[in-house]
């Protein structure tokens, strides 16, 4: 029985990081603390777009080691961008606070650009190459995940 769980978590994890064929991302404009950001302006930098919301303790166990990989990679180019989908965005700041959070929170209350990328799962994760193209998705949190996007990540600063 244990084998049977261990291979299927090992199956999850696989099948929630499938790579991708360089698809275009689709541009977007949100607001933020410090004003709106449009993610084409982003181009030559590698991004992360992680999508969460208040009500998903996921989430909230995932953004503090995202902290940490921000600031671990920012200087390389790496930005990532935290979209909370909650319709109060008041609520979203101060758990991030709390947090400890300090990358750049969107607001997709409208649920818009989730819509673009086809969330259907909290969190989920989009990693973006410097070409605009999107190279990894991820669907929900299993425990190992922050390790995939350190390897990810990397890997895609070196192209």
């Amino acid at each position: 029985m244990k084998l049977h769980m261990r291979m299927m978590f090992m199956l999850a994890l696989l099948l929630s990081a499938a790579p991708l064929l360089a698809e275009p991302a689709p541009d977007f404009v949100l607001p933020s603390d410090e004003g709106n950001v449009r993610l084409s302006e982003l181009r030559g930098k590698v991004v992360m777009l992680n999508f969460w919301a208040t009500w998903c303790g996921p989430c909230r166990h995932e953004m503090p080691p995202l902290q940490a990989l921000q600031e671990r990679h920012a200087s390389q180019g790496f930005v990532l961008l935290g979209i909370n989908v909650d319709r109060r965005f008041d609520k979203a700041r101060a758990m991030a606070a709390r947090l400890g959070v300090r990358y750049p929170l969107l607001h997709d209350g409208g649920k818009k650009v989730s819509g673009l990328y086809g969330v259907d799962n909290m969190p989920y994760t989009v990693l973006i190459d410097r070409d605009g193209n999107i190279r990894y998705r991820h669907r929900g949190y299993v425990p190992g995940v922050i390790d995939t996007y350190e390897r990810e990540v990397r890997g895609l600063l070196v192209e």
